[in-house]
Order: structure tokens, then sequence, then C-alpha cells
């Protein structure tokens, strides 16, 4: 099971981890630790969020610092989807072309476009934030990615192939599903104690998303992959972000 933790966070982060072996019993629950990513986000979020205040630097500064961290603890491996999936869809091809255009290292015009869109979106967002509204969005890492796990064991693969099929393919589908939902309730009771009804509508914008990401999927793609699942992650972050700031 620890294995399963240091393959999660040497996936889906830039964490050092010890040399684990990338095989299928070290993949059966390593999604349920795609949420431990998160919570590693979130905790290094707020410590840098309220060591910049601390110091008393400029909030231009700060909502800069808090734009780019994610990212770079994540390696940009989910805005390297987001990025793919926006050239495909922008690409207004068959569905089989635009799982070519998700496999093509390139980056396109569009990309980049959507791209400059989002991060001045969330830049802009993190800018209007208060303590309370940072503090909040400081948890919803968890929640993305809770529901970006129950997706990959619950969604069809579009191809036979990639990081997500070679992830759902490896685990324990019925018990990695029932542990991220049971782990999902917990984090709504978390927002709803913690944050009322900020809390609540945080999470609804969450469900929302995924909700469309599932009809997304199926109309575009034919299922789920890799870049797609970025594609997710990053859209569900900054729902919940433009929420945490708009009703906080």
């Amino acid at each position: 099971m620890l294995d399963s933790f240091f393959m999660a966070l040497s996936m889906f982060s830039v964490i050092p981890v010890p040399n684990i072996n990338f095989n299928k019993a070290n993949m059966k629950y390593a999604l349920c630790f795609f949420p431990a990513v998160g919570v590693i986000i979130g905790i290094v979020q707020y410590s840098v969020y309220n060591f910049m205040v601390f110091k008393g630097l400029n909030n231009v500064f700060i909502a800069a610092v808090i734009t780019v961290l994610p990212i770079f603890l994540t390696g940009g491996i989910h805005m390297d989807g987001f990025i793919d999936t926006s050239d495909a869809i922008k690409s207004y091809a068959d569905r089989q072309k635009k799982l070519e255009i998700l496999s093509d290292p390139h980056i396109g015009a569009f990309g980049v476009i959507c791209l400059a869109i989002y991060i001045v979106i969330y830049f802009g967002a993190v800018c209007q934030a208060d303590k309370y509204g940072i503090y909040m969005f400081c948890s919803c890492f968890v929640v993305s990615r809770i529901l970006s796990g129950i997706a990959a064991v619950t969604f069809n693969c579009a191809k036979k192939e990639g990081l997500i099929f070679t992830f759902a393919n490896s685990a324990d589908k019925f018990f990695v599903r029932n542990f991220l939902v049971g782990l999902f309730i917990l984090c709504c009771g978390w927002f709803a104690v913690m944050y009322k009804k900020a809390g609540v509508l945080c999470i609804l914008s969450a469900l929302i998303v995924f909700v469309y990401y599932r009809y997304f999927l199926y109309n575009k793609f034919g299922g789920i992959t890799g870049d797609l699942a970025g594609y997710f992650l990053q859209l569900c972050e900054i729902a919940m972000l433009l929420c945490a700031v708009l009703t906080v």
C-alpha cells in the first residue's frame, strides 16, 4: 500500500519519493492516493500564502505565486492535458483525429490561447480572493482529484493505451471507486461545516463540471484519456476557485 502511495506521488507530482516498481500490484490502489497529492498541494499553498502575507508582500505578487504553484508542484502534467484537449476541441475534426491531436507532442495555437485565457482568469480570481477564499480553495485540490479518480475507474477509456488506461486497467475498480466516493462524501461534509453556504456551492460547482465532463467525453472523444483527465482537473479547479471568490 505504501508503494501505491509513492507511485501516486511520483506520477502526479514532482515530490521526490523512493524508487518503486511500476507494476500492476502497485497500481492496484494507486488512484486511492491521488487525492493525497491534492492534500500536499493544499498544505503547501496554504503555508506559502500565509508566509507571503506575514512578510507583507504585494497582493499581485502573492497571486502570481499562488497561480503557478500548483503547476510547479504537479510538473504541469494536468495543464499539459488541458492544452492538448483545447487544441483537439478547436480542431473541429472527427473523433479519431481529435484523439490523434491529443497524442501529438506539439502545441497548437488554440492550446496557447486557451492557456493564456485560463491563466489570466485564474490569476485575476486569486487577486480578488480574501484569506477565507484562499483557505477554502486550498481544500479544492483534494475534491478535484477525488472526482478525477472516480472518473478514471468508472468511465470508458477512449484508447487501449496511455496512462489512464494503464491505471484503470490495473486498479481494483470496485474498491477504488467506493473508497473515493466515501472520501468525496466526507469532503462534502467538511465543506458544509467549515465553509457553510460557500462550501456547498463550491462542491456543487465541481459536480456540475463533473457532469459536463462525462457528457463532453462521450460526445467528443468516446471515453477518457490522460489528457482529458488533466483537462477536467484544471476546469474543476478554476470553477471551484471562481466559486470561492464570488461566494465568500
